[in-house]
């Protein structure tokens, strides 16, 4: 009976673990080098949309940038238009949300 009862927890507790991954791992994380083709500041100079033209297939992917070491980057020009940038950043609710944005050439 003891061995019934261990293995019926065993279960449960492997299914609850596995929903639990499952539903946090929702945001999908890509990579990405591209070139700069559009920089936008918000007015009040908290976050910022670029969208860059992906070097392999070519389309053109907007990012949300919020992190204050690019924002400064943005506005004391040391990225613009035309930069390569390598970037990583979060699918999630139909937005992409920046996790990494540097130029490839270091900076």
């Amino acid at each position: 009976m003891k061995k019934i009862l261990s293995a019926v927890v065993m279960a449960a507790l492997l299914v609850f673990t596995s929903l639990a991954v499952v539903t946090t791992a929702s945001a999908e994380e890509v990579k990405m080098v591209g070139v700069i083709s559009k920089i936008e500041m918000a007015a009040d100079g908290k976050s910022a949309t670029a969208t860059l033209k992906d070097g392999k297939s070519g389309e053109s992917v907007t990012i949300i940038i919020t992190d204050d070491l690019t924002l400064d980057k943005f506005k004391d020009k040391r990225i613009v238009e035309g930069d390569e940038i390598r970037c990583k950043f979060e699918k999630a609710g139909g937005k992409n949300s920046s996790k990494i944005f540097k130029k490839t050439a270091g900076c």
